[in-house]
């Protein structure tokens, strides 16, 4: 069905000037209303239509709720200079074990909404000088600029933001 690469399949290009780092940011706070904009139509049993046993639009949505508090503990990361970002469950097992497709739409995206906002107002009280610190990320095994890590939460947004849309309109 999906023509996208998976997540886990990405490489990333972390050439570009840390000044973009407000580009980025700015995406990172359109991501709230492009979900809800996607989710506000389907009924609830396309958002939670499983094909081949994957993820369901709602568990996708769910899933980048689970990841707000890895973002933000890599944010921390970077103001406490650690040695390494804080890794991440690899199988996902809080997005299976949360079983979302039995929650409200409405809760999934007000819960992304509040914590998108707690990591951009963490990210808003930092000095600039901040955004040029590297850390080695755990899978990546490569050196993350701070403004990399924003990069690349955008990039996780827009990858499932695009899964989402692929589920409830899969002849688009």
């Amino acid at each position: 069905m999906s023509q996208m690469t998976r997540w886990f399949e990405r490489r990333f290009d972390f050439s570009f000037p840390v000044e973009l780092y407000p580009n980025i940011c700015a995406r990172l706070r359109g991501t709230p209303a492009r979900l809800e904009e996607v989710l506000s139509t389907p009924s609830h049993e396309l958002l939670t239509w499983r094909a081949d046993e994957k993820w369901s639009a709602q568990e996708h949505a769910g899933h980048l709720v689970d990841l707000e508090p890895l973002w933000l503990a890599r944010v921390e990361d970077y103001m406490a200079g650690s040695e390494q970002l804080t890794p991440t469950d690899l199988n996902n097992r809080k997005t299976d074990q949360a079983h979302y497709n039995a929650h409200h739409r409405q809760k999934i995206l007000a819960d992304f909404r509040a914590a998108r906002e707690r990591l951009l107002e963490r990210v808003d009280e930092l000095d600039v000088s901040l955004f040029a610190r590297a850390i080695p990320h755990p899978r990546l095994k490569t050196p993350m600029r701070l403004v990399d890590h924003l990069y690349f939460v955008a990039e996780h947004d827009d990858h499932h933001l695009a899964r989402i849309w692929e589920l409830i309109h899969p002849s688009a």
